[in-house]
């Protein structure tokens, strides 16, 4: 079966409140005024993404170096673990087990290296260029010893041996991996878009590969260089006096340094911007600003470390934390605003969206006006995504939609008004009023009218609604499923092959319903699964147990189901890993699954970003996770139940550290001697009498402090 372009909308708990509608994601419960009710009974929680688009990294965890790829980030952990998030098709961001002991990162167009600390490189992800030609950027030639530095380019590889030469391997369209002799005396690598930089001892830079742009053209005195970066198509190189020099493809200003030109300690170009970290911790940018690449985040201060993407950018802090900005098109910026106090998720064609608590969206991934959401963004209480186009319910019954609207799927009918729930297809939309009438709107262009906008009669009745590529689904009061349009097409005639319909038979006891590219899941009021529709990749063999779902969702062909104890199983397609749900795969509270990207909302009842079932104190804020004696809790948790930490594992209680404080430790054993245990004085019957001798002389006799003469005995 051909891979039509496919969206997918979602689906969430069913019974999440008593009005929440599966599928799209309406939580619409509103009293007489239009408040909205059932925002306040849902759980708020973070969203994960896994699949093709890898979101919800904890960035304010402590991280010792960043890396960026074309639409994948990297970020490396001090105990040598490495985080990836974004741009996932490839596999570039699975880092490949075991995952420990890294000490370098970095990103290439498609793939991503690691070194390790004894010296060996690990590849992983793309092989071959974008179109699956063989290319071989993640084979490491052998032998894989002795590296010290890595750098990965669009489609090829470099490492840097501890003996100063440098090994490249991958395309070599343009005699990028053909290092110039004499290949040694090297002590930094660089690789960009078919060309390749290397530093010498010395402060000079060999370039060699692609120079259409002139970026093999080093300017100037090729000296007294400390750092290099290579960027699509320009060059950028750190001076030792802190300037920066750049050369290249100019097209946006991406080699022209913004005055003064100084006091830079690290630089990194993408493809059409660059940017520096001066000596005070601010982040200059300069170049292309299209995606907002350049749009410096705030506040601009502590950062000691930069990476730059195709279009995104990522800032290093002191504090360890990562800042990410630009373009978002495979949530390489991770989810764009605080990854808290969410209640719904949606998944579209290759696009995202969250709905926070305080009734506003969050939008990420590809096609921009998808994501965009119309001002103002406040007072929804639902939200769904179709193809390239996204649905928003508000708390006074309205629906407000946006993006693509080649067929009419973004004109909601008048009147607007008294909508209860709403589902997006590939090309149309669904509006579910509170009175059961189903309103359908889309289909503009005849070849793609399968009936799926037709609403059979009698249009009432209805309590859940869900919208596939072409075919519509609907749950009645009765607990049956009513379906239409189509669900298999004749790629050559466009003719319909397999009309939509129902289940299979009993069509009873169904509580929700969700519908994929082919193929349609409902679920029923036992907790099992019903799956009915194409079965190309596996999409309609429900697991077993069938049994314990509470929520559900279908992608383009791939299935999830959410169970009673937080758990998502998944089945069909999964070319993305789309239906691998990371670990730990428990704490979801929702669901929702795109063409070939999944997302899940994890309860956190802390509202810090980080879900309850990895926070280590997860009643009390702690973005950061910090645990200073790593004891498995959380400091702001030992801190609020007065719990003893030993920060510098000495086995002293810091509160009772001298090295921490102000107060005395006499007989120097570290310990303040508030903390000291009392010691009760012993008798003389129980040690006798102690003399001291000074010189030779008797000075008297000392019993634990108490000074007697010997005369007196």
């Amino acid at each position: 079966m051909p891979r039509p372009r496919f969206l997918t909308t979602l689906a969430i708990i069913a019974g999440l409140t008593s009005s929440s509608t599966l599928f799209a994601q309406s939580i619409a419960a509103v009293d007489s005024s239009g408040a909205n009710i059932a925002q306040a009974q849902a759980p708020q929680g973070t969203i994960v993404g896994w699949g093709s688009q890898v979101v919800g990294v904890n960035l304010n965890a402590a991280f010792t170096a960043i890396a960026a790829g074309g639409a994948h980030s990297l970020g490396l952990k001090p105990d040598g673990s490495v985080v990836a998030w974004g741009w996932n098709s490839f596999g570039q961001t699975n880092v490949p087990a075991p995952n420990s002991d890294f000490v370098a990162v970095a990103g290439g167009g498609y793939h991503s290296l690691g070194l390790k600390a004894d010296g060996s490189i690990v590849a992983w992800g793309a092989n071959t260029d974008y179109n699956g030609n063989y290319v071989g950027q993640c084979e490491v030639p052998s032998p894989n010893t002795g590296f010290v530095a890595v750098a990965a380019g669009l489609l090829h590889s470099l490492g840097l041996k501890a003996d100063g030469s440098v090994v490249a391997w991958g395309s070599n369209s343009f005699g990028e991996t053909i290092v110039p002799a004499p290949n040694n005396g090297f002590v930094k690598v660089a690789a960009g878009f078919g060309h390749s930089l290397g530093l010498k001892g010395d402060g000079s830079i060999v370039a060699w590969g692609r120079n259409s742009e002139g970026q093999t053209n080093v300017p100037g005195a090729n000296s007294d260089f400390v750092a290099v970066s290579a960027g699509w198509y320009h060059c950028l190189g750190l001076k030792a006096d802190g300037s920066i020099a750049g050369w290249g493809f100019n097209n946006a200003g991406q080699t022209a340094v913004p005055t003064p030109n100084s006091s830079f300690v690290a630089i990194a170009g993408g493809r059409y911007h660059s940017v520096g970290v001066k000596a005070d911790g601010s982040i200059v940018a300069w170049g292309s600003n299209s995606y907002g690449e350049t749009n410096l985040p705030e506040p601009n201060t502590g950062f000691i470390g930069i990476a730059a993407g195709v279009y995104h950018s990522l800032g290093l802090k002191a504090d360890g934390s990562i800042v990410a900005w630009g373009y978002n098109d495979h949530g390489q910026c991770n989810v764009p605003a605080t990854n808290a106090n969410f209640i719904a998720v949606a998944a579209g064609y290759e696009h995202s969206l969250g709905l926070k608590v305080d009734g506003s969206i969050v939008g990420w991934g590809f096609y921009v006006p998808s994501v965009l959401v119309p001002t103002p963004n406040t007072g929804f209480v639902g939200v769904t995504t179709g193809g390239y186009h996204s649905l928003g319910l508000k708390g006074d019954g309205s629906i407000v939609a946006w993006g693509n609207n080649s067929y009419g799927q973004i004109n909601v009918p008048t009147p607007n008004s008294d909508f209860a729930a709403v589902a997006a297809g590939e090309y149309h939309s669904l509006g579910l009023k509170a009175d059961g009438v189903l309103v359908a709107w889309g289909c503009g262009i005849l070849e793609l009218d399968y009936e799926q906008c037709d609403v059979p009669s009698p249009n009432s009745g209805f309590v859940a609604v869900a919208a596939g590529e072409y075919h519509s689904l609907c749950v009645k009061a009765d607990g049956s499923i009513v379906g239409w349009g189509c669900l298999e097409i004749d790629t050559g005639t466009q003719e319909c092959l397999d009309p939509a319909s129902g289940p299979p038979s009993p069509n009873i006891g169904f509580v929700a319903v969700a519908a994929g590219g082919h193929h349609s899941l409902g679920l029923k009021d036992d907790g099992s699964i019903v799956a009915w529709g194409s079965n190309a990749y596996g999409e309609t063999n429900v697991p077993e147990p069938n049994s314990g779902f509470v929520g559900i969702a279908a992608g383009w062909a791939h299935s999830l189901g959410l169970r009673v104890d937080g758990s998502i199983v998944g089945w069909g397609f999964n070319n993305a890993g789309q239906t691998n749900v990371p670990a730990p795969n428990s704490g979801f509270v929702a669901v929702a699954a795109g063409r070939e990207h999944s997302v899940g909302l994890k309860a956190d009842g802390d509202s810090d970003g980080v879900p309850d079932v990895s926070d280590n104190c997860p009643m009390l804020s702690n973005p950061g996770q910090a645990d200073c004696d790593n004891d498995g809790k959380g400091d702001a948790c030992a801190i609020s139940e007065g719990i003893s930490m030993d920060c510098n594992a000495n086995s002293i209680p810091d509160e009772c550290d001298i090295s921490g404080g102000t107060s005395q430790d006499q007989n120097g054993n570290g310990v303040l001697d508030e903390c000291e245990p009392p010691v009760a004085i012993p008798t003389v019957s129980q040690w006798g009498l102690v003399l001291l001798t000074l010189a030779g002389l008797v000075v008297g006799t000392v019993l634990f402090g108490q000074k007697t003469r010997a005369a007196d005995r």
